[in-house]
């Protein structure tokens, strides 16, 4: 016997819900008739469909706890569908709910037909909708996919990435700590045609005594307590990719050891005589300046030419203009999420102090600051004092496009009439526009005709 869909009847009238009930036998039908049942029961069956009635206790003459029971349905499952169901002269209060993500509305009294084939449709497009996630999810996914990011150097940056990790070129990341050379590197790893591993080192963390030993491995015997042969991080990256983060901390001595390794693709384990090849690409990152150390006599010319074939520069969260407010209401989703702190946001006042610190440790500092005050918000709105900032000072900026267009207007007024000397006609052309037109735009602007031009036109 096939298996009936579950359907959630949301309805206070309780021999309406059981008439709804016997209308739609073919659906194994729940029901619930007042806002806790409905949560309750949504988060027991798990419905893809749901009707439901807009006047409910304790107020059934009015929407407000309808619409209510609405949002907190489609935020605990986006992809439900919801079917309102509305009395003949509440079609505006229908409209509402729709803005708020209803599928549908009917009127009341609802013909069983008419509802059947709004139910049908309804189920099919919840399907529809989960068979492509589920296809989506099945392709090969684009490692920078999931960059969260609206600066256009951050854009240009993931497409010279996708480039790039179609050839074997080693790529040399910089930026300061925190901006994410991890997630780029990995992503060039990712959209490669490499089916080896991703193997990492960080060459600051590892004392200059172990860490020839972990790049090239050893074999027994080649040391004090060497009891058995060990594979180097090179040798685990095989068909892979290595990545080599804070390479501007390698040791100088272990510099030309490396060098030999990028001409030949070959090494030596401490202790053995036989070389081993392999095939590898080399990622490396800094938050170094890898030519200042050259200059200083810290880093090797030859192999910086050589690990540095291709160079992406990661720019720093402060001159990512809104990335910051971008990057966090997603860590707050994420965190809040993880919690179980349910649904969090941000005030303007913790906005607007995002927006005016510095971020010196860049997404890292920021991620940080998000998840503690996350977990450490007394309410579900996130505020300034919660994140351990100081209250944004000086002028907020401003967002409105015609307060910006009148403030360039009149910067660009001023600066043509500068560059002329106050010359009005000069000053049209230049900004290629009528001197009538100039006249009405300084007089909006509050700028005085020049004592020069009133010469000129006299």
């Amino acid at each position: 016997m096939e298996k009936r869909l579950p359907l959630l009847i949301v309805e206070d009238d309780p021999a309406l819900a059981k008439q709804l009930k016997w209308s739609l036998s073919d659906y194994e039908c729940v029901l619930a008739g007042d806002q806790g049942q409905a949560i309750a029961q949504m988060r027991r069956h798990a419905p893809a469909v749901v009707t439901l009635d807009l006047g409910l206790p304790p107020s059934p003459d009015t929407p407000e706890v309808g619409l209510a029971v609405l949002r907190e349905l489609l935020t605990l499952a986006p992809d439900t569908k919801v079917v309102v169901l509305t009395g003949q002269n509440d079609r505006p209060n229908a409209l509402k709910a729709i803005a708020s993500g209803a599928y549908d509305f009917l009127t009341k009294p609802v013909e069983p037909e008419a509802l059947a084939l709004t139910l049908e449709r309804a189920y099919r497009l919840y399907e529809l909708q989960q068979e492509n996630r589920r296809l989506a999810e099945s392709q090969p996914a684009n490692a920078l996919a999931h960059l969260i990011t609206g600066d256009p150097e951050m854009c240009r940056l993931a497409r010279m990435t996708e480039k790039v990790a179609a050839t074997d070129a080693s790529v040399m990341l910089l930026g300061e700590s925190g901006t994410g050379k991890e997630l780029f590197a990995r992503a060039l790893h990712e959209s490669s045609h490499r089916r080896g591993r991703f193997v990492a080192i960080n060459c600051a963390a590892i004392p200059e005594t172990l860490l020839e030993a972990e790049l090239f491995g050893y074999e027994r015997g080649a040391f004090t307590g060497a009891t058995r042969q060990t594979p180097g991080k090179i040798e685990m990256a095989h068909k892979g990719t290595l990545f080599l983060d804070e390479i501007g901390d390698l040791p100088l001595t272990l510099q030309p050891k490396l060098l030999r390794f990028l001409q030949e693709r070959s090494f030596e384990r401490l202790g053995a005589r036989e070389s081993i090849e392999v095939d590898v690409r080399v990622v490396c990152a800094t938050h170094r300046d890898p030519k200042a150390q050259i200059a200083g006599g810290q880093f090797r010319e030859d192999l910086y030419y050589r690990l540095a074939e291709i160079v992406l520069s990661i720019p720093p969260l402060r001159s990512r203009v809104g990335d910051a407010t971008l990057l966090s209401h997603f860590f707050v989703r994420k965190f809040a999420a993880a919690n179980k702190r349910g649904s969090m946001s941000l005030s303007s006042a913790a906005i607007e102090a995002i927006e005016a610190h510095s971020w010196p440790g860049n997404v890292r500092e920021l991620e940080n600051a998000i998840k503690r005050a996350v977990i450490m918000a007394d309410r579900d709105q996130i505020q300034q004092s919660d994140l351990g900032l100081d209250a944004a000072g000086g002028e907020v900026a401003v967002l409105n496009l015609q307060a910006i267009r009148e403030r360039a207007e009149r910067e660009a007024i001023v600066r043509a009439l500068g560059r002329v000397n106050g010359n009005i006609s000069k000053a049209a052309e230049l900004l290629g526009v009528s001197r009538p037109t100039l006249y009405d735009l300084m007089r909006r602007a509050g700028l005085r005709s020049p004592a020069s031009d009133e010469a000129e036109s006299a």
